[in-house]
């Protein structure tokens, strides 16, 4: 299980990295998408027969990374992270 967060936090970090711009949330909401990304990753991958869930393999790390992408542009769009004018979680 702390493979699998730590793969959360590179796979977040790499998303975005990727995604254009500047994105203004926090390291919580990166660790998240990674880790959402991690999981959405692995069942794409198990899905197509190449590994299992929590196996780390190029398919499933390749689509784990998409799918990153896709999440930290839905927390930036939703504007959840730090910011006096942006929304937090839990309030």
């Amino acid at each position: 299980m702390i493979g699998f967060i730590a793969a959360g936090i590179v796979i977040g970090i790499l998303a975005r990295l990727i995604l254009p711009g500047r994105q203004r949330i926090g390291i919580l909401m990166t660790i998240l998408a990674g880790v959402l990304g991690s999981i959405v990753g692995g069942v794409i991958a198990n899905a197509l027969g190449t590994g299992g869930i929590w196996e780390l393999n190029f398919i499933g790390f390749v689509a784990a990374t998409g799918a990153a992408v896709v999440f930290v542009a839905l927390a930036e769009g939703m504007q959840l992270g730090p910011g006096a004018d942006r929304k937090r979680i839990g309030r």
